[in-house]
């Protein structure tokens, strides 16, 4: 093996040597209601995601639940590739296609709220330098609720 590529093999075991993987930050911003019928509807979950690391992540898959006022309202995925930027936030929308059957009869008065209290859970596959990682998510608190525009 020649001296340089034993000096950047070295280099480069340093660099990886240093590297530490933090998990990123998802905080739900606002639920968009995109579409309502006799049988259910869709809303658009926004999210905002901090990636701590000094290195680009990126994810091939998210799968998202969400309880709105303590009841399981839906369950969504984002199959297109993620690419959250070195010590950044990105903007991630998750859409999700929810029924009337079985969410009971006070479903209907949680989408007249301005302000509902939500839950999430999900995971999430990240390819990152160190590996692929698989990360779970959970939250919650209060999001607005941005109403069906026309």
């Amino acid at each position: 093996m020649s001296p340089f590529l034993a000096a950047l093999l070295c280099l480069a075991c340093a660099t990886l040597g240093r590297l530490s993987f933090k998990e990123p930050d998802l905080e739900l911003e606002q639920i968009n209601l995109t579409g309502l019928g006799l049988t259910g509807g869709t809303l658009d979950l926004v999210f905002d995601v901090y990636n701590p690391n000094d290195y680009r992540i990126r994810s091939t898959r998210l799968d998202v639940g969400i309880d709105l006022e303590g009841t399981h309202f839906g369950d969504g995925s984002v199959e297109k590739p993620l690419d959250l930027s070195p010590v950044n936030h990105s903007r991630v929308i998750v859409p999700v296609r929810f029924e009337w059957a079985g969410l009971g009869a006070g479903a209907h008065a949680l989408l007249a709220r301005q302000v509902l209290g939500y839950g999430v859970v999900g995971r999430v596959l990240l390819a990152t330098p160190l590996g692929d990682k698989k990360v779970t998510l959970g939250g919650k608190g209060n999001v607005p609720l941005r109403k069906l525009v026309k």
